[in-house]
């Protein structure tokens, strides 16, 4: 293997690795948004999976745990989004914020007792995965196959399309779409946790450093599709690799620049999918349930 296969592998299994807690919260938006609900929620959801899956391997030892804790976290804080905008109707925007500030104020709050202390993440694998991204690829199919080929996923469709036809074929629309919302935190929880106890193997207050706002709008990148949450996750992860690979190799670009290259490409390849999207509104996929949540 020449020296340039090596750093390519090298580089694609950083950005792996950088990409994974991105992945399984797109994935878990993805899936909120296939319910017809926009959750901007996210990061904060992200930030109390990360505090609670950090508290849980500090205290049990145990990194499978410590996801477990910070899925669940993330799950139960996306039921305030939940009951704000199914029971209580409010709306879905300043809903969302208000549980990103929820679970910024409440992991900040929680993590004072964190900061400093150190654990034992999951061990590197030949090649430098670990068992975070290797669940995080799994998860990829396993949602597609879910969505799109079984009755439950087809359910969850019809119910982001219209929520009138699917009271009409006899779907309880406000269950599926509850259900959308919590399994879209229970992704993004494990998304933090992935950070914090795998990928930093610390805490710090904000450490998701606006990775859910991200994961709102690459659903738009993925077209709603499972499938192509992977590639629109790997942008992120590819550009974060190489802006630490430039740091570590003493460029001259300033490190706060270097830092923002993962938001700026996303961002661009974010700005060109709405471009298209203006010119042909019929390729995107977008659930019709969506525009509800802008008319409202």
């Amino acid at each position: 293997m020449s020296s340039v296969d090596i750093v390519l592998a090298g580089l694609l299994v950083s950005a792996l690795r950088s990409a994974a807690p991105l992945l399984l919260a797109l994935l878990g938006e993805c899936l909120t948004q296939r319910v017809g609900r926009i959750n901007l929620g996210l990061e904060g959801q992200m930030l109390v999976g990360a505090v609670a899956g950090y508290a849980t391997v500090a205290a049990t030892g145990s990194p499978w745990l410590g996801l477990a804790g910070g899925a669940v976290a993330g799950a139960l804080l996306s039921t305030v989004f939940g009951w704000l905008t199914v029971a209580a109707g409010a709306n879905a925007f300043a809903s969302g914020l208000a549980v990103w500030m929820l679970g910024l104020g409440l992991s900040a709050y929680l993590g004072t007792a964190f900061v400093g202390v150190r654990i034992e993440g999951f061990p590197l694998w030949i090649g430098g995965l670990t068992p975070t991204v290797a669940l995080a690829l799994v998860l990829v199919p396993l949602t597609a196959l879910w969505l799109f080929r079984t009755r439950s996923g087809l359910r969850w469709r019809a119910v982001g399309e219209s929520e009138h036809s699917a009271r009409a074929l006899g779907i309880v629309p406000w269950r599926v779409a509850l259900s959308g919302i919590v399994v879209g935190g229970l992704f993004s929880g494990l998304g933090g946790a992935a950070l914090s106890i795998d990928i930093t193997r610390t805490w710090a207050e904000g450490m998701t450093a606006g990775r859910g706002l991200v994961a709102v709008g690459l659903v738009i990148v993925a077209r709603w599709n499972p499938w192509l949450c992977l590639p629109a996750a790997l942008l992120f992860g590819l550009g974060e690799a190489l802006a630490l690979r430039l740091q570590a190799a003493d460029s001259a670009v300033a490190a706060h620049l270097l830092h923002m290259l993962p938001y700026a490409v996303s961002l661009l390849v974010f700005t060109l999918t709405c471009a298209s999207l203006r010119r042909d509104p019929r390729s995107g996929g977008a659930p019709a349930g969506l525009r509800a949540v802008f008319e409202r």
